[in-house]
């Protein structure tokens, strides 16, 4: 939000100077981003007001004039200029005072016909025999705007000879508006807050013209049928009927004020609705009212507010033919959509030189409604920015009667002193009870009730005494952000000023902590991943179920398992997620684009839903996804072998090996999202019980969810383990044994059993049958054929002996290994073998 010094001097006398002005703002919550000096680098000696006494040809140029100007010395200086809007008066009487910005000899100027903002110093000048010794200047010329299209005319009342930088000079307050604060978005509203802050009653005249002059208002008028089909969306719908209006430039006061806020002059009509939107925070649009077309059978134009229908299109001011959601609120005439309510007009109805009735249209839009059609347009608009954060629907008349008065004045109008309005979202005044004893408890410092009440009533809220030490608050009805007590305090501290309030020093003691176990574990699995090679990611938690729904080809979705938001921000972010390994995938394919070899993990929490409970169970998990080449390849080899299963199991295995949780177990199972063959359950066992515990799986995913998440035809390695229970076993004290002094013993053991038996169970009876002699197995080489029978396997291990206090003879290790092959064969039917 732009706001001119000089604009809003008109509402409230400001002495103090404008850095001051700013810092006040500032803490007062009403942050000024940069002050913006207009004039400021103008000289005032060489740049002043001129006006202009004739124009004649140029003798030798006819695209040249020549301009004598009075600049306020004893003689008037000659120039010359091809700006178009001078050359109409060559050789004519000129109508009225031509007042220009004048620039002599000396002074520096910005070159209107470059576009890197580069300035030069003016010069006498002979141009085609003539000399010309000075400017007319153009608003580029002076760095106001972009235009270049012709020299910049000033009021007929500015004084010829007064510096520029005095007669047009100003400041403009560039505001930083944070939060649903729509009625800051004006002249008039920050007035409002200048006035609380300083202590001085705003002049605000412009809205309470209906006081001095007032209309009938009423929901039906014989010039417009108005109906308001979608309340819900629309509180608030009034329009007013000016007629005999001439289009056409609007004055220069006008035009500097609306480039200063930010916005570009169009016509007088249009710029009307500009200018009372930045005066008072109200949208307007103007329609011109032949072009209104009735309902069928009507006997005068309809406006009706309402949803967009299913495949319902219209051009936009842009000259964009845009699709029209179901959801979008629309204006439209009898026949069709004539704007999109609150973010742009339509081309068809828009104000031409040819308009001279004007129906002028000040409504009050749904701020969610609002916002969401303006992001799936892609449309940002002034209109758009402040019915996205809440208009006061009181404003909508006020501002019909400022543009009126304004369109009489400059368009040469006539409006009808009768307003059509329909209000079906009237809501009562919010009325709070504030307790006084709160102000100084919750703001820490002791602000006198005297003080509160004054600063409630700076800022226009009504107050009456309801009870010992309770103050009854009528709030405004533009402060639709103030709905308790805490608001109301707040308003308080921030006019009573931040800056007041007492600093207390922290104690400088650290009370005792506590170790936060899940946190650590998070910290020490991202070392332990990273370190493996391994990239951390972030997704978003919130999704599309028919995203997860991939992982599961075949299988019917279940949307009421997912936990939906009330309002999403879009329809790909609707809806918690119920595991990593989607978003993972869609990252898999995004990194894919740019590089073969991907291997990324995630932390982050699922959310499930708990029965009879309103809150899911956020469920922390890690979720690993690799793909691509093993290594990077060499000179010597080009052909690097593809992640598969095993170099994932490998980095599960690493990453619980380095949290010491040990009694870990991968199963064969079969899981809709992994290739058959491929996929592995991952169990912890617990010491003493049969009891196990789910971790989670790894594998390569299935063909058929390669191609639902359109990834390329090679191996996708994808593991999801819940942390839960890796938290609850995390940081407990691990027995650690000395280091032997002697030699262990270590043999090779090769057994055959059935195809079906796990590796992971014959390790597990090799443990139990060896004892504390046994000390290491490893399983090293799996073979399948002659003269291994059909239907079996052979698995073979290498076993390490070793004793802490003494050398194992040859006997010993014997008695162990018989040991451990009579209980293979006694428990798996295991047999030994023998070639």
């Amino acid at each position: 939000m732009k706001a001119p010094l000089s604009w809003l001097r008109e509402y409230i006398d400001i002495e103090m100077s404008v850095e001051e002005l700013a810092e006040r703002l500032t803490l007062a919550g009403l942050e000024v981003d940069t002050i913006e000096y207009i004039g400021a680098d103008w000289d005032r000696e060489k740049i002043v007001v001129g006006q202009i006494l004739r124009v004649e040809p140029h003798p030798n140029a006819d695209r040249l004039s020549l301009v004598t100007v009075d600049y306020g010395a004893d003689e008037p200086l000659t120039v010359i200029t091809g700006a178009p809007n001078v050359k109409q008066y060559e050789g004519k009487p000129l109508p009225g005072p031509l007042k220009v910005a004048f620039a002599m000899v000396g002074a520096e100027l910005i070159d209107g016909y470059a576009d890197d903002g580069r300035k030069f110093k003016l010069k006498p000048a002979k141009i085609r025999g003539v000399r010309s010794e000075g400017m007319v200047c153009s608003e580029k010329e002076l760095g106001l705007s972009d235009d270049h299209t012709g020299i910049m005319y000033l009021p007929a009342d500015a004084p010829v000879g007064m510096p520029l930088a005095d007669y047009l000079g100003d400041v403009v307050l560039h505001f930083d508006i944070k939060g649903g604060f729509a009625y800051l978005y004006s002249i008039v509203g920050i007035a409002r807050e200048v006035a609380a802050l300083i202590e001085r009653t705003a002049r605000l005249d412009v809205l309470t013209i209906l006081d001095r002059e007032p209309v009938e208002i009423r929901p039906d008028t014989p010039w417009l049928d108005l109906e308001i089909a979608d309340p819900d969306l629309c509180g608030r719908y009034s329009a007013a009927m000016i007629r005999g209006v001439k289009v056409g430039p609007s004055p220069a006061w006008m035009q500097h004020r609306l480039r200063r806020a930010g916005m570009r002059p169009i016509n007088n009509i249009v710029d009307i609705t500009n200018y009372v939107m930045l005066e008072l925070g109200q949208p307007l649009h103007a329609f011109d009212y032949a072009r209104l077309r009735p309902r069928p059978g009507g006997d005068r134009p309809a406006i009706i507010v309402r949803r967009a229908r299913p495949g319902e299109r219209m051009t936009t001011l842009d000259g964009v033919d845009r699709e029209l959601d179901p959801e979008m609120l629309l204006i439209t005439d009898g026949q069709g959509p004539v704007a999109i309510a609150g973010v742009m007009g339509g081309l068809e109805s828009e104000v031409t030189e040819e308009t001279t009735d004007v129906l002028l249209e000040s409504a009050n839009f749904d701020y969610i409604n609002n916002r969401r059609t303006a992001k799936m347009l892609n449309i940002s608009s002034e209109a758009a920015t402040r019915f996205g954060k809440r208009v006061d629907p009181e404003l909508t008349v006020k501002a019909l009667a400022r543009a009126c008065q304004l369109m009489e004045e400059l368009a040469g109008g006539k409006a009808e002193r009768l307003y059509a309005d329909l209000y079906p979202g009237r809501k009562e005044p919010t009325v709070i009870d504030l307790r006084l004893s709160d102000v100084p408890r919750i703001l820490g410092a002791d602000v006198p009730p005297t003080e509160v009440e004054r600063i409630l009533h700076a800022l226009e809220f009504q107050t009456e005494p309801a009870g010992e030490d309770v103050l009854r608050v009528t709030v405004p009805s533009y402060r639709l952000d103030v709905t308790q007590p805490v608001d109301l305090i707040e308003e308080v501290g921030r006019i009573w000023g931040y800056d007041r309030l007492p600093s207390t020093l922290i104690r400088d003691e650290l009370p005792p902590q506590r170790d936060n176990v899940p946190l650590q574990l998070e910290e020490a699995v991202r070392d332990i991943l990273v370190g493996a090679g391994l990239q951390e990611v972030i997704t978003y938690p919130l999704l599309n179920p028919e995203l997860e729904g991939k992982l599961y080809p075949n299988r019917p979705l279940d949307p009421s398992a997912y936990i939906g938001l009330a309002n999403p921000m879009s329809s790909e972010r609707t809806h918690l997620r119920r595991t990593l390994a989607a978003n993972l995938l869609v990252t898999v394919r995004s990194h894919l684009r740019y590089v073969d070899r991907v291997a990324i993990f995630e932390i982050g929490r699922v959310y499930l839903k708990r029965e009879g409970e309103d809150l899911p169970d956020e469920d922390p998990r890690l979720g690993i996804a690799m793909t691509g080449p093993r290594g990077l390849g060499g000179w010597l080899d080009r052909s690097a072998e593809p992640l598969d299963f095993f170099d994932l199991k490998g980095v599960v295995e690493t990453l619980l090996a380095r949290l010491n949780i040990e009694a870990v177990a991968y199963r064969p199972v079969q899981h809709p999202t992994y290739q058959p063959g491929r996929v592995a359950e991952i169990v912890l066992t617990l010491e003493g019980s049969d009891e196990e515990i789910q971790l989670g799986t790894l594998g390569e995913i299935h063909p058929q969810v390669r191609e639902a998440f359109d990834l390329p035809n090679q191996r996708i390695c994808l593991a999801e383990l819940r942390l839960r229970p890796l938290i609850e076993r995390y940081g407990q004290i691990r027995i650690l044994r000395p280091i032997p002094p002697y030699p262990a013993v270590k043999e090779d053991l090769a057994i055959v059993v059935d195809e079906d038996i796990p590796a992971e169970k014959v390790e597990r009876v090799i443990r139990e049958a060896g004892g504390q002699l046994l000390r290491d197995v490893s399983l090293f080489d799996v073979y399948r054929g002659a003269p291994v029978p059909p239907g079996k396997r052979s698995l073979a291990y290498a076993l390490t002996y070793q004793a802490p206090d003494r050398t194992l003879t040859d006997e010993e290790v014997a008695t162990v290994r018989e040991r451990i092959i009579r209980r293979l064969e006694r428990e798996l039917g295991a047999q030994l073998r023998s070639q």
